[in-house]
């Protein structure tokens, strides 16, 4: 019987690349962990026809597909192993249809974020999810993972700013689910289903997105300086407390702060300073602006603001270069747990614990406008330490404890199934693997991956 590689070239040519290069390049997301081989082949699909004749050869072969985008993901969700075909949608960045009149677009799945607003700032129009990766992150990887950003706080999250997903089955069916109607709640919400999903229940081959209008009036940035982390977190939590909405509320340990001003030669902050680096936008922003300046400043913060784009895009590179910061200290487990917004103190009192703990460094940033914190574990070699994941799994068990999940935004991946169970509970997780069967009945579609074994 002729085998899967082989049924592949037969079928998609030259779409089908077994270099050395590819495969090994498709073992790895950013998530610093790599799969225990290569993958047999990486399929780079163009079309629709093509995404849906790989499934058929897959489930004709019992073939394991994993479905990948830019592979910007910190959860390992699109890292490929030995025996398992790549299914890459890099190359699927068509925006096929905007509608101002409807503030709808339909897009294919690997055009970038940052791309895509580009061409939507033509009609006035935007699409509000916004994560630090918006310049290389795609957006079939933003609904993969159920992304959120910096603007989530105010404008949503990625679920918020999807209206319908067009799906390939794992047997190839194509299934156009939600609708192009802001109302709309014919028979279930699968739409929202497949947000998140991780790849697990299909390969989103087209999205119809929900736009917003681009905001009219200026943005006003301000960066407060404090002491500590724990008075920062304060200081977000009274800007929450008061009602004012800003549109960005990032927060940033002393650990980040520090390492950021050094990658981007700044002077060096202060020992011990945090920061949080605010924006507000709108018609009034800059009356939103002085009342968080006020606030900010009874909280003990030391505070700037400016209404210049120029200088305003200069403060948020600072936050946006985190990531290349903490690749310069060494290998770095990027984590991802979120909170309610009133225990943000309490959290950031538990990581300094658990840093002394497990004698560990974690600098942490944070989304404060939502509760959703980064820690970052740093350690040497390319393997996890134990004591690392040690601290990692206190983490984890803590944020669940103060009210909060496993992750806001990165998803679970090969990375946290172990703690996934422990959150949703024996029942709800046995339902999601359950559903998961469903639409995959031979479990092709990402093994290994949200639900270790499904």
């Amino acid at each position: 019987m002729t085998g899967p590689l082989e049924r592949l070239r037969d079928d998609l040519g030259d779409l089908v690349d077994t270099s050395p290069t590819s495969l090994e390049a498709a073992r790895a997301d950013r998530s610093g962990h790599r799969s225990a081989g290569r993958p047999l082949a990486v399929v780079h699909s163009h079309t629709v026809d093509d995404v849906q004749r790989t499934m058929r050869i897959a489930t004709a072969t019992g073939t394991p597909v994993v479905i990948r985008g830019a592979g910007t993901g910190l959860a390992g969700a699109a890292n490929a192993g030995p025996g398992e075909i790549v299914l890459s949608t890099a190359s699927m960045t068509g925006i096929l249809e905007v509608r101002p009149d409807d503030l709808v677009a339909v897009v294919e799945p690997g055009i970038l974020n940052a791309d895509l607003n580009t061409h939507l700032a033509q009609h006035g129009l935007w699409w509000a999810p916004d994560p630090a990766s918006r310049d290389i992150s795609t957006v079939g990887g933003n609904i993969a993972t159920g992304a959120g950003g910096l603007l989530c706080a105010k404008y949503g999250v990625v679920r918020d700013a999807v209206l319908g997903v067009d799906l390939v089955l794992a047997d190839g069916r194509m299934l156009h689910l939600g609708h192009r109607t802001v109302k709309g709640v014919t028979g279930l919400d699968l739409t929202s289903l497949v947000i998140g999903s991780e790849g697990r229940l299909g390969v989103v081959v087209g999205a119809t997105l929900k736009l917003r209008r681009l905001t009219e009036g200026v943005a006003c940035t301000i960066t407060a300086a404090f002491p500590a982390v724990r008075d920062a977190a304060a200081g977000s939590a009274a800007v929450t407390a008061a009602g004012v909405q800003p549109a960005i509320m990032e927060l940033m340990d002393a650990a980040s702060l520090a390492a950021v001003h050094d990658l981007l030669r700044l002077p060096a902050p202060a020992e011990g300073t945090a920061q949080l680096t605010i924006q507000t936008d709108g018609p009034a922003a800059r009356d939103e602006a002085a009342r968080i300046v006020a606030l900010l400043e009874a909280a003990g913060g030391a505070v700037a603001v400016t209404d210049d784009p120029v200088e305003g895009a200069r403060l948020l590179q600072v936050r946006r270069s985190m990531h290349p910061a903490m690749a310069a200290l060494g290998t770095t487990l990027i984590e991802d747990v979120a909170v309610p917004r009133s225990a943000m103190v309490a959290m950031f009192d538990e990581i300094a614990r658990i840093e002394r703990q497990y004698g560990v460094r974690i600098p942490t940033v944070a989304h404060a406008g939502d509760g959703n914190l980064h820690p970052n574990f740093i350690f040497d070699g390319d393997d996890v330490p134990a004591h690392i994941w040690a601290a990692a799994d206190d983490l984890f068990r803590t944020a669940i404890r103060l009210g909060g999940t496993l992750t806001g935004e990165h998803g679970i991946g090969m990375l946290k199934s172990r703690w996934l169970a422990e959150e949703l509970g024996e029942d709800q997780w046995q339902l999601q693997r359950d559903i998961v069967r469903v639409f995959d009945p031979l479990g092709i579609l990402n093994p290994g991956k949200v639900f270790d074994d499904a």
